[in-house]
């Protein structure tokens, strides 16, 4: 019998590399998962998700990658991949990285971009793809596949996705943020709240670029994934800021403006001021 499942290797068994694969683990008629995490005290055995022993082994096993290592591995696993994916499709969700940067490194490879978001934990994520050089349309419908299995996708342009790490990535900290100090039932959050927070969320979206469809689109679902995840997990605002804000990252650099009373809009100009300066040279 002739396996038709889609081959996937995931690198990096992190947060999010974690999220995926084990949300397509259990589509097993579909997808074969494989993963390589360098970190050997990380438990990477699941139901359904095969281990490989390095980089070259997972390589020979799949046909798809999807590269989620720490920015600071990111060139080490270039290194190793070099020379050995003919015909691998490559999906990066490493934050700063460009697809051009990664077709120097690797030459004339198809390369997928996506930014996905912190509520992958719970299947609403918010993801923007966008492609490089060499993908076709295909391989967006591939990548599209993947990450609709942890919530939404959404297509862009790459030049916007600094823009997007603003608003979909480092926005569920201005949410939190904002319920924090708000003094409201997180349980219990009334609609009227909810809109203000889309709207504001919104407004920040266009002031970045985005035109009137797509911020609606990434504000009405950040807002709202945001939201679900408060309920699902029950834990407080404060720590979930916590989680989605690394030190010198996007998400600091709003909340900063936010804790000085600024608007969502300069918050959000904030993150894509810092976005922008992590992904130069990359």
């Amino acid at each position: 019998m002739i396996d038709i499942r889609h081959k996937v290797g995931i690198i990096g068994f992190g947060n999010m590399g974690s999220v995926i694969a084990r949300e397509l683990a259990v589509q097993p008629d579909e997808y074969e998962v494989w993963v390589f995490e360098k970190d050997k005290n990380k438990d990477v055995k699941a139901k359904d998700i095969n281990v490989a022993k390095d980089i070259p082994d997972l390589i020979l096993k799949v046909n798809t990658i999807i590269l989620a290592v720490k920015p600071q591995d990111f060139a080490h696993v270039l290194k190793e991949m070099r020379g050995r994916i003919l015909g691998k499709l490559i999906i990066s969700i490493a934050a700063g990285v460009s697809t051009k940067h990664i077709e120097k490194a690797l030459g004339d490879v198809r390369v997928i971009r996506v930014m996905p978001n912190i509520a992958a934990k719970i299947g609403e994520s918010v993801s923007c793809l966008s492609k490089g050089s060499f993908a076709n349309d295909d391989d967006f419908e591939c990548a599209h596949e993947i990450f609709c299995y942890l919530g939404t996708a959404r297509i862009i342009d790459e030049s916007m996705m600094n823009a997007a790490t603003a608003i979909s990535g480092s926005g569920p900290g201005y949410i939190f943020y904002f319920i924090e100090n708000s003094g409201m039932d997180f349980n219990n959050i009334p609609q009227a709240d909810r809109h203000d927070m889309m709207r504001r969320l919104e407004k920040a979206a266009q002031a970045l670029g985005f035109n009137t469809e797509d911020a609606a689109f990434l504000a009405a679902n950040t807002t709202n994934a945001s939201i679900s995840l408060l309920k699902a997990t029950r834990l407080p605002p404060q720590e979930l800021r916590l989680q989605v804000t690394s030190k010198g990252g996007t998400t600091e650099a709003g909340l900063e403006v936010l804790r000085k009373g600024g608007s969502w809009e300069e918050a959000a100009r904030a993150a894509l001021k810092r976005a922008e300066e992590l992904t130069k040279g990359n």
